[in-house]
């Protein structure tokens, strides 16, 4: 098989950005639950965020917390913290915590581990003992992570 010059450097780049994430294992979380690193080495996009945050398939934030910059999101919660202000009220290192593990922060909340593989006590013969390696990945995505800490980087109050 003949790969061509183009292919070959995509490939390539494709390899050197996977190569970039930081592994649910491997996150680094500071002495208050703060990840200080960007999981995929780069910023997240804060458009590709607001879809993770409303998507029912995806992070589904609103389920549980209410923006108002996201009025047009029905049936938001009220078992989080509202997320007006997020940006005045946590760095960019604290938000991306909270999403890896907001346990490591605020130990006994609901809020689900969206970055995190393992310790888990799976309900089901089927899932329990298992763990990331056999089938079973993070909620969230590296990049999708960055993209809502870079949603939440926009959420100042006025």
């Amino acid at each position: 098989m003949r790969f061509s010059t183009l292919t070959l450097a995509a490939t390539l780049l494709a390899g050197a950005a996977a190569a970039d994430v930081v592994a649910p294992g491997d996150v680094k979380m500071g002495e208050y639950g703060e990840v200080e690193a960007s999981l995929t080495g780069k910023p997240g996009n804060a458009a590709e965020g607001e879809k993770v945050m409303t998507s029912r398939g995806l992070g589904n934030c609103v389920a549980c917390h209410q923006v108002s910059a996201l009025d047009y999101a029905p049936f938001q919660g009220n078992v989080g913290p509202a997320l007006d202000g997020a940006a005045d009220r946590w760095s960019e290192a604290e938000l991306r915590g909270l999403l890896v593990n907001a346990k490591a922060t605020f130990d006994g909340t609901m809020m689900p581990a969206y970055y995190k593989v393992d310790g888990f006590v799976r309900p089901g013969n089927a899932y329990t003992g298992k763990a990331a390696t056999d089938d079973f990945g993070p909620l969230l995505t590296a990049e999708q992570i960055e993209d809502v800490v870079a949603f939440l980087s926009t959420l100042k109050y006025d």
